[in-house]
């Protein structure tokens, strides 16, 4: 492995671009769960293992037109675990590359939990693909409003049931998070279309540079982060760092690092 670590450094080093890609692992680091498969979902969430519930059942937009209170437990549980977190040291050794080596850069994570704003990453130079739980729009929709999320939601984890349901700021009926659920024809995607565009925008600008895509805590049960990654890993020039403990494979040239998030960017900067 150190020899890994030291190609990813190397790599690094020689960039002229970074494109951060990110899934749940990310957050394992921080504390936060990582829902992999029913048993860690009701690791994380005992209480819908008792109601019979998997993370997709309980990721399921028919909840806020059905019984919001019950959609709410969930995502307003979410929401304050998310405001609570402290992102992991993993994320500034991340932004020191970028300061340090002057790289052009973007992050693209499936993630809806706000960490790397919260880590000093700037607004337009993140995708969120799945959307953002800081984030609203009304359930019906009645418009294509989406706002920011600074409602208060506590929330009985007995019941996993919200004491409070958050409007919307047009019609007053019931808001739900800016996010893309399971089966969800009605989560509005303008904000991370613009995002997108701002991609799109910066990989145009970047396609000379020699680039190096750093994968994190990417599995393959939702693959949207990984297959982004290898696209972009078979552009001439990009070198794909996939790190990750249990599903590192990657193709050479690629790099793998069977590992967590912030233990693989530690070892990757001690190789600097």
């Amino acid at each position: 492995m150190d020899d890994i670590f030291f190609r990813a450094a190397e790599a690094i080093r020689n960039a002229g671009a970074l494109v951060i890609t990110a899934g749940a692992g990310m957050g394992v680091d921080s504390g936060l769960p990582d829902f992999r498969g029913d048993k860690g979902f009701w690791q994380a969430y005992p209480m819908y293992e008792r109601l019979g519930i998997s993370f997709v059942g309980a990721a399921n937009p028919e909840h806020f037109e059905r019984d919001p209170a019950f959609g709410w437990g969930f995502y307003g549980h979410r929401t304050n675990l998310y405001r609570q977190t402290v992102p992991h040291a993993g994320f500034s050794l991340l932004r020191s590359w970028i300061e340090r080596f002057n790289l052009d850069h973007f992050v693209v994570t499936s993630n809806v939990d706000g960490q790397f704003q919260k880590a000093g990453f700037p607004e337009d130079r993140i995708l969120e693909v799945h959307g953002s739980i800081h984030h609203l729009q009304c359930t019906a929709p009645c418009s294509l409003n989406i706002w920011s999320n600074r409602e208060s939601i506590p929330v009985d984890t007995d019941t996993m049931r919200a004491r409070s349901i958050p409007r919307c700021m047009s019609c007053k009926g019931v808001a739900r998070p800016n996010i893309l659920m399971f089966g969800d024809y009605g989560w509005i995607s303008a904000r991370t279309d613009r995002q997108e565009g701002r991609f799109e925008e910066f990989l145009d600008s970047a396609r000379l540079k020699p680039m190096v895509v750093i994968e994190m805590g990417a599995g393959t049960a939702i693959p949207t982060i990984r297959h982004l990654s290898e696209h972009l890993g078979s552009r001439k020039g990009v070198t794909l760092v996939r790190i990750n403990p249990r599903e590192a494979q990657v193709a050479v040239p690629h790099l793998s690092l069977a590992c967590g998030a912030l233990e693989g960017v530690t070892a990757i900067n001690g190789s600097m």
